[in-house]
């Protein structure tokens, strides 16, 4: 980290940019996940000391907005002193000043901490036997990660991926997913190689109300593109059938992993009632 008198010698992009770095470390800092090297050294001035005078550096930068500029002052005035708040508003306020979506930096994700039982020991992952989602052509990494999430947050049995998707350990797909990726199972196969013996059946528009779809208790959710939606050949292999979200709005649209939220609540719901 920089001293914070070096950093009053920095100007515009230059010092917004080494301002935004040193918040984000903090951030790690204090989660207690910061790389080795990199952990808060200052050994004569406290962390929350040096946090204030790295803010009333970036509340001299003119293109900072009055009403940011006041909710910093609110908030390095506050107490409880939040350290780990200020820095996350002081970070994305320069982000957005800088015209970077937080999406294109590393984003600061503390680790899960793993569950564990009476003995110490970590438990297993627990989840619905057979309830699975087959990812048809994802391109983004950040809805396939999101997708993961989900599924692993709702007790998903397995993600299935569709060659032409894009690859789930890609890094920004890594970050979206939470560290889900990991612990999830998942395969890359064709739909005509999707296991025989689990129904089959799509999210995709013009289909039964998801208030009235009778859900399998166990079977396979195709999920299509962004773009494109589910394929003809993905439609052809549901034969259990396809579930609608229904809409009002003009758009009438949802982004894919809003839309697989949606679904994973229902059906889990679902099954949840019938046993």
């Amino acid at each position: 980290m920089i001293e914070p008198g070096k950093l009053w010698q920095l100007e515009g992009g230059q010092m917004r940019r080494k301002l935004a770095l040193t918040f984000g470390a903090l951030e790690r800092d204090i989660q207690g996940i910061a790389e080795k090297g990199t952990e808060y050294s200052f050994k004569n001035l406290p962390r929350s000391e040096y946090i204030k005078q790295v803010c009333q550096v970036l509340l001299k930068d003119p293109k900072l907005s009055p009403s940011s500029a006041e909710t910093l002052k609110k908030l390095i005035s506050s107490e409880p002193f939040d350290e780990l708040r200020i820095c996350n508003f002081a970070r994305n306020e320069l982000l957005g000043i800088i015209g970077t979506f937080p999406a294109e930096w590393d984003l600061v994700i503390a680790p899960h901490v793993q569950k564990t039982d009476e003995n110490g020991l970590v438990k297993s992952r627990d989840f619905f036997p057979g309830m699975c989602v087959y990812a048809e052509d994802i391109r983004s990494p950040f809805n396939i990660g999101s997708i993961f999430r989900t599924a692993e947050a709702m007790g998903a049995d397995k993600v299935f991926i569709s060659p032409h998707c894009i690859d789930p350990e890609q890094p920004r797909a890594i970050r979206s997913g939470m560290g889900c990726i990991e612990t999830m199972g998942w395969e890359r196969i064709s739909l005509e190689n999707l296991p025989a013996d689990l129904p089959v059946f799509t999210l995709e528009t013009g289909g039964t109300d998801i208030n009235e779809f009778k859900f399998p208790e166990k079977g396979i959710c195709i999920i299509g593109s962004e773009e494109l939606g589910v394929s003809p050949e993905a439609l052809a292999k549901a034969t259990y059938g396809r579930v609608t979200i229904p809409m009002k709005g003009l758009k009438a649209s949802l982004n894919v992993g809003v839309a697989f939220g949606i679904l994973m609540q229902k059906w889990v719901e679902a099954v949840s009632k019938n046993n």
